[in-house]
């Protein structure tokens, strides 16, 4: 598949995913309506084939070199090496959303760094032994621990 096919194919899958997400959007977050619709999209992404970082780049807005710098970083997630490097489509498609809210905010400097910093937060909120962490310190449960 050609570079120009290749992104107009991941394009149309980020606008169909999009729609999905933005349905999901409308929905509490308690509703189990939106946690399917979030699955599906989660499936969608997963199924999906990767990218190369040319067509990253192309999506992201940004050089395939920086590209591969943030694969090498750990910001884009490497799918294979070999033959040829190819990312993994969910993480490109989380790393978009972010892009784009930074560019929206006005953040053009530091894009990689502040990516880093947002994608580490996320999975820290997503651990599950911090959120029951949070949640005994918010019932006032356990004991206050001091050192020195």
């Amino acid at each position: 598949m050609s570079v120009t096919a290749e992104a107009e194919y991941v394009r149309e899958l980020f606008s169909q995913v999009e729609e999905i997400e933005e349905v999901a959007g409308t929905l509490s977050a308690d509703d189990q309506r939106r946690r399917r619709l979030t699955d599906v999209v989660d499936k969608v992404l997963r199924q999906a084939p990767p990218v190369r970082p040319v067509v990253a780049g192309e999506l992201l807005d940004l050089t395939e070199k920086t590209v591969r710098a943030w694969a090498r970083e750990g910001v884009l997630t490497v799918h294979s090496e070999k033959p040829r490097m190819l990312l993994d489509t969910s993480r490109v498609h989380e790393v978009l959303h972010l892009v784009a809210e930074l560019r929206v905010a006005g953040r053009t400097r530091g894009l990689l760094d502040e990516v880093h910093r947002r994608l580490s937060d996320r999975a820290l909120r997503e651990r599950d032994d911090l959120a029951e962490s949070l949640a005994q310190m918010r019932a006032g449960e356990g004991r206050v621990v001091r050192t020195g």
